[in-house]
Protein backbone atom coordinates (compact mmCIF):
# COMPACT_ATOMS: atom_id res chain seq x y z
CA UNK A 1 0.00 0.00 0.00
CA UNK A 2 1.04 3.08 -1.06
CA UNK A 3 1.98 5.87 1.58
CA UNK A 4 -0.11 9.06 1.06
CA UNK A 5 1.23 12.59 1.16
CA UNK A 6 -1.29 15.54 1.20
CA UNK A 7 0.48 19.21 0.01
CA UNK A 8 -1.12 22.38 0.49
CA UNK A 9 -1.68 24.68 -2.43
CA UNK A 10 -1.28 28.52 -1.15
CA UNK A 11 2.45 28.69 -0.65
CA UNK A 12 3.70 25.48 -1.53
CA UNK A 13 2.56 24.46 -4.50
CA UNK A 14 1.96 28.23 -5.91
CA UNK A 15 3.31 31.90 -5.19
CA UNK A 16 0.10 33.39 -3.92
CA UNK A 17 1.99 36.08 -1.96
CA UNK A 18 3.44 37.49 -5.07
CA UNK A 19 -0.12 38.10 -6.16
CA UNK A 20 -1.40 39.83 -2.86
CA UNK A 21 1.95 42.15 -2.54
CA UNK A 22 1.38 42.97 -6.54
CA UNK A 23 -2.56 43.64 -5.65
CA UNK A 24 -1.76 45.88 -2.10
CA UNK A 25 1.13 47.97 -3.56
CA UNK A 26 -0.82 48.61 -6.98
CA UNK A 27 -4.07 49.67 -4.95
CA UNK A 28 -2.34 51.48 -2.46
CA UNK A 29 0.66 52.59 -3.62
CA UNK A 30 2.93 51.14 -1.52
CA UNK A 31 6.19 49.45 -1.30
CA UNK A 32 5.80 46.09 0.80
CA UNK A 33 8.27 43.62 -0.62
CA UNK A 34 8.55 40.02 0.90
CA UNK A 35 11.34 40.91 2.83
CA UNK A 36 9.30 43.03 5.05
CA UNK A 37 7.11 40.07 5.93
CA UNK A 38 10.11 38.00 7.44
CA UNK A 39 8.00 36.09 10.48
CA UNK A 40 5.11 38.04 9.58
CA UNK A 41 1.89 37.90 7.56
CA UNK A 42 0.73 40.05 4.95
CA UNK A 43 -2.49 41.03 7.42
CA UNK A 44 0.47 41.77 10.14
CA UNK A 45 1.55 44.35 7.97
CA UNK A 46 -0.73 46.57 6.23
CA UNK A 47 -2.17 49.44 7.90
CA UNK A 48 -6.36 48.52 9.87
CA UNK A 49 -7.73 50.85 7.36
CA UNK A 50 -6.08 48.54 4.67
CA UNK A 51 -6.53 44.85 6.45
CA UNK A 52 -10.11 43.76 5.29
CA UNK A 53 -9.48 44.61 1.81
CA UNK A 54 -6.23 43.00 1.75
CA UNK A 55 -8.11 39.75 3.26
CA UNK A 56 -10.71 40.34 0.79
CA UNK A 57 -7.90 39.43 -1.89
CA UNK A 58 -8.59 35.52 -2.53
CA UNK A 59 -12.17 35.66 -2.78
CA UNK A 60 -11.77 37.78 -5.97
CA UNK A 61 -12.13 36.96 -9.36
CA UNK A 62 -8.82 36.55 -10.97
CA UNK A 63 -6.58 35.86 -7.99
CA UNK A 64 -6.00 32.48 -8.55
CA UNK A 65 -5.89 32.16 -11.91
CA UNK A 66 -2.83 32.66 -13.26
CA UNK A 67 -0.59 32.10 -10.57
CA UNK A 68 2.93 30.86 -11.40
CA UNK A 69 3.49 27.05 -9.44
CA UNK A 70 7.05 27.41 -7.65
CA UNK A 71 10.14 26.10 -9.51
CA UNK A 72 10.09 22.36 -9.72
CA UNK A 73 7.12 22.07 -7.73
CA UNK A 74 4.39 20.44 -10.65
CA UNK A 75 7.67 18.16 -11.95
CA UNK A 76 8.33 17.08 -7.90
CA UNK A 77 5.03 16.71 -7.52
CA UNK A 78 4.47 14.31 -10.91
CA UNK A 79 7.38 12.40 -9.76
CA UNK A 80 6.24 11.99 -6.03
CA UNK A 81 2.60 10.55 -7.81
CA UNK A 82 4.62 7.56 -9.06
CA UNK A 83 5.86 6.24 -5.77
CA UNK A 84 3.07 7.66 -3.02
CA UNK A 85 -0.67 8.30 -3.50
CA UNK A 86 -1.24 12.42 -3.38
CA UNK A 87 -3.97 14.58 -2.57
CA UNK A 88 -4.30 18.21 -2.45
CA UNK A 89 -5.22 19.82 0.64
CA UNK A 90 -6.21 23.19 0.46
CA UNK A 91 -7.99 25.46 3.38
CA UNK A 92 -10.65 26.65 0.81
CA UNK A 93 -13.11 27.27 3.55
CA UNK A 94 -11.32 30.51 5.51
CA UNK A 95 -11.97 31.79 1.61
CA UNK A 96 -15.83 30.12 0.11
CA UNK A 97 -15.17 32.24 -3.04
CA UNK A 98 -12.04 30.94 -3.81
CA UNK A 99 -12.98 27.33 -4.38
CA UNK A 100 -13.61 27.70 -7.99
CA UNK A 101 -10.71 29.12 -8.92
CA UNK A 102 -8.59 26.98 -6.57
CA UNK A 103 -10.09 23.70 -8.35
CA UNK A 104 -9.64 25.43 -11.83
CA UNK A 105 -5.99 26.19 -11.37
CA UNK A 106 -5.12 22.71 -9.88
CA UNK A 107 -6.85 20.67 -12.82
CA UNK A 108 -4.71 23.14 -15.12
CA UNK A 109 -1.75 22.39 -12.80
CA UNK A 110 -1.46 18.84 -11.71
CA UNK A 111 -3.66 16.73 -14.97
CA UNK A 112 -2.05 13.89 -13.82
CA UNK A 113 -4.08 13.94 -10.71
CA UNK A 114 -7.49 13.09 -10.34
CA UNK A 115 -9.70 15.59 -9.22
CA UNK A 116 -11.12 13.00 -6.61
CA UNK A 117 -8.02 13.86 -4.73
CA UNK A 118 -8.29 17.57 -3.95
CA UNK A 119 -9.39 17.93 -1.05
CA UNK A 120 -10.79 21.56 0.23
CA UNK A 121 -10.97 21.88 3.51
CA UNK A 122 -10.97 24.05 6.74
CA UNK A 123 -9.06 22.29 9.70
CA UNK A 124 -6.35 19.82 7.74
CA UNK A 125 -6.29 17.16 10.86
CA UNK A 126 -9.35 15.88 9.34
CA UNK A 127 -7.23 14.90 6.34
CA UNK A 128 -5.79 11.07 6.69
CA UNK A 129 -2.12 10.88 5.17
CA UNK A 130 1.37 10.09 6.11
CA UNK A 131 2.73 13.39 5.27
CA UNK A 132 1.43 17.27 4.90
CA UNK A 133 3.30 19.42 3.38
CA UNK A 134 2.47 23.23 4.58
CA UNK A 135 3.23 26.58 4.94
CA UNK A 136 1.47 27.01 8.04
CA UNK A 137 2.06 24.86 10.90
CA UNK A 138 -0.96 25.21 12.63
CA UNK A 139 -1.99 22.71 9.80
CA UNK A 140 0.30 20.18 11.58
CA UNK A 141 -1.65 20.58 15.28
CA UNK A 142 -3.95 17.13 15.88
CA UNK A 143 -2.78 15.67 12.07
CA UNK A 144 -1.63 12.14 13.01
CA UNK A 145 1.12 12.09 10.40
CA UNK A 146 4.48 14.11 9.77
CA UNK A 147 4.20 17.55 9.28
CA UNK A 148 6.43 19.10 6.75
CA UNK A 149 6.87 22.70 7.12
CA UNK A 150 7.16 24.26 3.39
CA UNK A 151 9.14 27.84 3.91
CA UNK A 152 7.67 31.10 3.33
CA UNK A 153 8.95 34.08 4.55
CA UNK A 154 5.81 34.42 7.39
CA UNK A 155 7.14 31.01 9.03
CA UNK A 156 10.62 31.76 8.79
CA UNK A 157 10.46 32.41 12.85
CA UNK A 158 9.21 28.93 13.76
CA UNK A 159 10.89 25.67 14.60
CA UNK A 160 9.90 22.84 12.66
CA UNK A 161 10.68 19.18 13.19
CA UNK A 162 11.03 18.56 9.36
CA UNK A 163 11.73 21.81 7.38
CA UNK A 164 12.17 22.23 3.47
CA UNK A 165 12.77 24.97 1.60
CA UNK A 166 11.80 24.25 -2.21
CA UNK A 167 10.75 21.48 -4.04
CA UNK A 168 14.39 20.03 -5.26
CA UNK A 169 14.23 19.15 -1.10
CA UNK A 170 10.70 17.89 -1.03
CA UNK A 171 12.16 15.52 -3.59
CA UNK A 172 15.24 14.91 -2.06
CA UNK A 173 13.24 14.00 1.37
CA UNK A 174 11.10 11.67 -0.37
CA UNK A 175 13.07 10.13 -3.29
CA UNK A 176 16.51 9.84 -2.02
Amino acid sequence: MRKRIAIDMDETICDTLSRHLGWYNAEFQQHLTQADLYAAKIYDKVPAEHLARVRSYPDMPGFFADLSPWENAIDVIRELHEQFEIVIATAAMEHPGSFTAKYEWLVQHLPFLSPMNFIFCGKKNVVQADYLIDDSSRHFDGFVGQGILYSAPHNMGEKAEVRVNDWQQVRDYFLR
